[in-house]
């Protein structure tokens, strides 16, 4: 399948389904809980957005953003992943690149984050590697 044909079936967003990182021993984590919410869009000029959220997550106490404890703000940070950017695609290693703009990690402003794709009917699994395992993220197409 060619780039052009691969980025036809990515255009568009899809509605996550489950999230789970392997650990290299073997051991699984949900670290956005067993029922997490989120969307990844692609669109036709190489742009890209992902959201990825615990359900759940706590309100902050006030109504201002800026007075949240630190409590708050760590059960926030670490109950969300989301960044935005440009994607290309790797036709070989079945991957697509996420050029990182802007992220909730600043660590991942500037990289090229890569994702191993599979399509299998209306899911699409991407795959990444990490020092702290590899993640598997399924998501199924948005009606």
């Amino acid at each position: 399948m060619n780039p052009n044909d691969i980025r036809q079936r990515l255009i568009g967003s899809w509605d996550l389904v489950s999230y789970e990182i392997r650990t290299p021993a073997g051991q699984v984590s949900q670290t956005l809980g067993p029922d997490p919410v989120g969307r990844i869009s692609y669109d036709a000029e190489g742009r890209m957005s992902a959201q990825l959220m615990r359900r759940g997550v706590p309100r902050f106490g006030g109504t201002a953003r800026e007075k949240a404890t630190t409590d708050e703000i760590v059960a926030a940070w670490r109950g969300y992943i989301g960044y935005f950017g440009r994607y290309t695609i790797d036709e070989v290693n079945s991957a697509v690149i996420h050029e990182v703009e802007a992220a909730w990690y600043p660590n991942f402003v500037g990289t090229k984050q890569v994702r191993h794709y599979v399509f299998e009917g209306d899911r699409l699994t991407l795959q990444a590697d990490s020092p702290s395992g590899r993640s598997t993220i399924v998501w199924k197409r948005s009606r």
